[in-house]
């Protein structure tokens, strides 16, 4: 057994205590926004910036468009 090897028993934790759940609902934590369809007409150069850097950060193109519009 090598001095790295750690060896588990079947023994009781002392002092256990039990917290109170204090997160709020997942559903509080990203607020839902109403949004509305629209048609955008974007020039190819546009529409492939924004595809070729959502890729990299591995999000959907739209969101990013979506961000900066609100933004």
């Amino acid at each position: 057994m090598s001095s790295r090897t750690v060896r588990y028993t079947a023994s009781e934790i002392d002092r256990v205590r039990v917290i109170e759940d204090f997160l709020p609902l997942p559903a509080a934590l990203v607020p839902r926004e109403d949004n509305v369809k629209v048609t955008l007409s974007l020039s190819r150069r546009s529409l492939d910036f924004f595809k070729r850097e959502a890729r990299k950060r591995r999000v959907p193109y739209q969101r990013m468009i979506r961000a900066l519009v609100d933004t």
